[in-house]
Parts: C-alpha cells; structure tokens; sequence
C-alpha cells in the first residue's frame, strides 16, 4: 500500500525536515509539506493530498497535532480517507486504521466525542431548569429589552461564529471559486466544488453565493468572483469544466478527471454516464485551442 506522508510547521521560522525524514524512514513514497497554522483548517496542500489520495493509500504523519488540533478535525479528515477507501497513520500515537487495533481506537475517540457533547448538552438542559425554579429567566435581558447595543452585540457574535465555520470549509471551495469565478457559470462551479466531496458535505448554490459573498465583504475573495458569467457556447461547457479539474491539479490523470466527472454526474458529448480517458483527452485537446488551459 502507498504510503503518503504530510509535514506541517506553524511558522516560516520552522522547519518540516525532521518530520520528513521520519516519514521518509517509514517508507513514504510522497511527503508533502505545509505551513499552516494548526488552529486553521484552510490547508491547500492538505486539501490536494486529500483529493488525490487513492484507494488502498495511507495518509502518514509523525504526530496526530500535524494534521489535526480538534477531535472533530480529526474524525473529518478519516471519515473522507475512509470514503475514498483509503487509511490514516499516526507514527508516534496508537492510530492506523488499516489494523483492527487502531480502528478500535478510533472508535473509541469517537464515543468520547460523542459523550462530551452528551455531556454538555445535559449540563446545559439541568442549568436552566434550575434557573427556571428560581424564577429566572434565562436570555440576555438587553435583548429581551430590544437593547440596540446587545442586537448589535448579538449580530456580531453570529457573524463571527459563522466566519469561523466557513473558515473549516475554506479549502472545499475558495480555491476553486477564486480560480473559476467569473468565466464559469455558479451552477458549474458548484458542481466543481461538490464533485470530490462526500454527500453530507456538499453545498447549495445558496449557500455558497452566501460563504462568498462574506469572505468578499471582508476582503478574502476580490470582488470580481460576483461579477456576471460571460456566455458561454454550449459546445464549450464540458471542456471548460475538463480544464478547470485540470487547472486544479496539473498532475491529475485522465482515469482520475473520468472519475471526477462521474461524481459530478456529467454527462459525455454523447450523453452517456460513464466517461472514458479518450473523451477527456479529446475535450483538454479543445480545452487547449479555446486557451482554456494555462
């Protein structure tokens, strides 16, 4: 089985090569590097290996802090391995889940997961009803006073919280956004974005039109991704959407962009659901004479 290696370091102050030469040692074939702060989940380096990893592939790292600084990153992270049929290695803590020894481990960090938040939420439910026999009622009074401070207050929590979920996300769809947007149609990105994630992941175009226009509105993205699609020939769409998998990963193979385009459920000139690496050629040959391809 493939092993691939991935490095990060917080800063440009440190280095990666200890962490690689330890993936290197343990037979990574690949070892990909990243600076990344480990609080953040907007990781382009992480995101490609996580798109290109094969069936039967390990995803290795020294330490399990690498890759992930939450529980609930963690789990993400080997629940999109799991769906690609892909494993995770850690070198230092007890988890590879190719072994029934770290699979059970895994599941075990998962019911601690589970029994915090069980947890929680019952602390939270015994807290107010004991406030509730006391004759307290709970909310913020400056809101139940309209106060125009604690809306303002209130409005700005809400916006922090849901900046803080996009940012999880970010590497699902800024990149792509930033790249594509305005010479693709949002119905077509959207597809481009949704197309390697796992269903429950996937966005609405409402949706994503919302995330976008946030990281806009704070600078993120320039302006210019709302701006209006130009008309597009119709016999220009598919090989549009062939370059724009391509311009994601140069690397990415034919058999690879097929399947891509199967799990975005494109159909082929013909109108067929199963593409062939022939086609694909054919539409980056097409790609390449309209400039499509950089």
């Amino acid at each position: 089985m493939p092993l691939i290696g991935y490095a990060r370091v917080s800063t440009e102050d440190q280095t990666p090569l200890p962490q690689s030469q330890a993936l290197k040692s343990a037979g990574c074939a690949q070892i990909h590097e990243e600076q990344a702060s480990g609080g953040s989940r907007a990781r382009p380096v992480l995101a490609r290996v996580l798109e290109r990893i094969g069936k039967g592939d390990t995803l290795v790292v020294v330490r399990i802090d690498r890759l992930a600084r939450s529980l609930s990153h963690l789990l993400e992270v080997i629940e999109r391995l799991e769906a690609k049929g892909a494993f995770f290695r850690s070198l230092t803590d007890p988890i590879d889940t190719s072994s029934p020894q770290g699979k059970f481990t895994l599941q075990v960090l998962g019911a601690a997961a589970e029994f915090e938040r069980a947890l929680i939420r019952e602390r939270t439910k015994a807290g107010l009803a004991s406030a509730r026999t006391k004759g307290r009622v709970g909310g913020n009074p400056g809101l139940r006073a309209r106060d125009p401070a604690a809306l303002r207050k209130v409005r700005l929590a809400r916006r922090d919280g849901y900046m803080e979920r996009l940012n999880e996300t970010a590497q699902d769809w800024v990149p792509h956004v930033r790249r594509l947007r305005p010479d693709m149609a949002w119905e077509d990105v959207l597809r481009i974005v949704n197309g390697p994630l796992p269903r429950e992941r996937q966005w609405t175009q409402s949706r994503l039109l919302r995330a976008v226009n946030a990281y806009v509105r704070d600078g993120f993205l320039p302006a210019t991704v709302l701006g209006r699609a130009g008309r597009r020939e119709s016999d220009d769409r598919l090989p549009a959407i062939v370059a724009a998998i391509k311009g994601e990963d140069p690397d990415i193979t034919l058999q690879a962009i097929c399947s891509r385009l199967e799990a975005m459920r494109e159909r082929t000139p013909r109108g067929r659901t199963s593409w062939q690496p022939s086609s694909v050629k054919m539409l980056l040959e097409r790609a390449e004479r309209l400039g499509l391809l950089e």
